[in-house]
């Protein structure tokens, strides 16, 4: 139901999952939390207060290391390689996001996105439920926080796929992560796909064309560039790329 997907994206349910660290683990990762916040600071939650999303991710001071951002322009293909991420290494957790678009033909909910409506989405929004939220081409899409956070803080290598908007929010908050650009072969190939769809009316190709070579010229405030000449080869390199040890 609509409720209990909601408490699965709050951070309260972060917290539940984070009590049942090791004790030693625990204990190492509030030293280093300690330490990271300076002399007589201390990263511990207060008494009677439910542990945000932030103190978990001080407690795990260096899991941010296991989380990969993949953006870049409209139409580059980020979708596809993410899909043959998913079917050739099942080890990598593939964040699934939010939006209020539709769906389209042959997608499921929870596999690509979670379909949701604008009541809903705004609601996330104030409880503090996303780690970034943006809007594209009308739509709102937002990458909901406990889940990632459960994934990193077992270990467990994670991908967010999200556009350029959502990307400098992460990067903000998370400069500890690894963040990938996927650039076309060239801007006549990116054309050709974004015409190709067939699934926008010509006033939206437009603002996707407008839109990609603002997010063509940002290539330079990401850590590695994947150039997405061949889906499996790019899948390849993006992996290479992630702590997936």
């Amino acid at each position: 139901t609509r409720a209990d997907r909601a408490d699965r994206w709050s951070p309260r349910w972060v917290a539940r999952r984070a009590v049942h660290r090791p004790a030693t683990a625990t204990a190492t990762a509030t030293a280093t939390a300690t330490a990271t916040a300076g002399a007589g600071a201390t990263a511990r939650p207060q008494p009677g207060r439910s542990c945000s999303f932030e103190c978990v991710a001080a407690a795990h001071y260096g899991v941010w290391m296991r989380l990969t951002v993949l953006s870049g322009p409209s139409g580059v293909g980020k979708g596809t390689v993410v899909a043959e991420v998913r079917r050739r290494h099942p080890e990598v957790w593939v964040s699934v996001s939010c939006t209020t678009r539709a769906p389209r033909p042959g997608e499921t909910d929870g596999v690509e996105y979670h379909f949701v409506d604008a009541e809903e989405f705004t609601l996330m929004v104030k409880k503090g439920e996303l780690l970034e939220h943006a809007m594209f081409a009308g739509h709102a899409y937002g990458t909901p926080r406990a889940p990632l956070a459960a994934r990193l803080a077992e270990g467990v290598p994670c991908l967010l796929e999200i556009e350029l908007q959502g990307a400098r929010q992460v990067r903000a908050g998370i400069p500890d992560a690894r963040f990938v650009f996927l650039a076309p072969p060239s801007w006549q190939e990116l054309v050709r796909r974004l015409t190709g769809r067939g699934t926008e009316p010509p006033e939206v190709i437009e603002r996707r064309l407008g839109r990609a070579r603002t997010e063509l010229a940002a290539e330079s405030e990401f850590d590695a560039v994947v150039v997405n000449d061949d889906v499996a080869g790019a899948a390849a390199r993006l992996v290479a790329l992630m702590d997936t040890d």
